[in-house]
């Protein structure tokens, strides 16, 4: 999922995220693969199916079900290449703006089908349909477009249709996998655009960072588009150059064995992320990062694991990926409305009413990755409107 986001200076993402300004549509994006040609990261099986990485591309592979994205998406732009392995009768869908929830296939949602004769044609729809556009027993392309209630799709460079009338402001992005009956599909090239986010970290350098209290290079460099924690001891935590409100965050992670990082949340200047009573300095809060599989971290406390809110609230389940593996992690805050996902997976959902200790927590402030003396790496940081 190597990320090439579309950047702008970093006062826009600031102004969009803490005033009630709306940018038009186009001017801020962020793009990046959402399949990685080498695993399954960032994507989860719903219902009786498989999926697999064959030769650098998804091979849609048994059974019936979805094979859908961690995150879900609202405005976006979707490029997918697929490919029929069955010269005829078969049959699978590519879904957007799609909810979790029923099987084999979703219920709630939007799907352009791959139904031989109706290849690029928009489910439920009279006005989506399109016909002399497919490839035969050969590679096609789909750009798929999202704005608000409107969907297009655009089929091998030609523009196919456009509609009105989209029932769901957000949704998951998937493929529907109906091999006994449909067959086996390739896919390649997967990539996004979302609209209305931005990045929080350019592949380059740590523009937009800084470290706190010492040089940022003590422990942090910038390696293969990511940006990594060496784990030299003593080192300072990274921080934003900016403060943040309400917003949603994603980000991808790996940790090393025995990884232990964290991510700061609306901190002050001095990354006070601590707080028991309100005699206490002003403190944001610490989203955890960690490999919980590690032996060492068997007996923690509940909100010692990975996606917890430190301190406040611990992870309802544990669905971290083994080191080195990538792990996507997302954070939405909304005045004291705190969730996390991990991998998928909402494990994580705080309010003031529930856990009264999320209110003597600050409600903007910076954001940083926190040095814990082990090599951690994150990549596709990326910020957008609070959910």
């Amino acid at each position: 999922m190597k990320s090439r986001p579309a950047l702008l200076p970093p006062f826009v993402a600031v102004l969009i995220l803490t005033t009630a300004t709306v940018a038009p549509a186009d001017e801020l994006s962020f793009e990046y693969d959402l399949f990685d040609g080498q695993t399954l990261n960032g994507w989860k099986i719903e219902n009786e199916c498989s999926a697999e990485v064959q030769d650098g591309m998804l091979l849609l592979k048994d059974g019936d079900g979805w094979l859908r994205s961690d995150h879900e998406f609202t405005d976006f732009d979707l490029h997918v290449e697929w490919k029929a392995l069955k010269a005829e009768k078969y049959d699978a869908g590519i879904y957007v703006r799609t909810k979790v929830g029923g099987g084999p296939y979703p219920k709630n949602g939007h799907q352009i089908n791959l139904l031989q004769g109706h290849e690029g044609d928009l489910v439920g729809s009279k006005e989506g349909t399109s016909r002399g556009l497919i490839k035969v027993s050969d590679w096609n392309t789909f750009d798929i477009s999202v704005r608000g209630q409107k969907l297009s799709q655009t089929i091998n460079g030609k523009h196919a249709w456009s509609v009105e009338g989209l029932k769901n402001d957000t949704g998951h992005v998937g493929f529907q996998i109906e091999v006994p009956l449909g067959g086996q599909f390739l896919i390649r090239s997967v990539r996004i655009r979302e609209v209305g986010s931005a990045s929080l970290f350019n592949g380059k350098d740590l523009a937009g960072w800084e470290g706190a209290g010492k040089p940022a290079d003590v422990c942090w460099k910038v390696e293969d588009g990511e940006i990594v924690c060496t784990g030299e001891k003593g080192g300072p935590w990274l921080r934003t150059d900016k403060e943040y409100g309400d917003f949603n965050l994603r980000f991808d992670y790996q940790v090393s064995p025995g990884g232990n990082s964290g991510v700061y949340v609306r901190v002050p200047e001095n990354g006070l992320h601590h707080r028991d009573n309100d005699q206490e300095p002003e403190a944001g809060f610490e989203i955890q990062v960690l490999d919980d599989a590690a032996e060492q971290y068997r007996k923690l406390k509940p909100y010692q694991y990975c996606g917890s809110l430190y301190d406040i609230c611990g992870a309802s389940e544990h669905v971290g990926r083994p080191a080195g593996e990538w792990n996507t992690l997302e954070l939405n805050c909304r005045g004291q409305n705190v969730s996390t996902i991990h991998n998928g997976q909402l494990i994580v959902d705080v309010n003031p009413e529930t856990y009264p200790l999320i209110s003597l927590r600050k409600t903007s402030g910076f954001l940083g990755l926190q040095n814990h003396s082990t090599v951690v790496r994150f990549r596709n940081l990326r910020i957008g409107p609070a959910r």
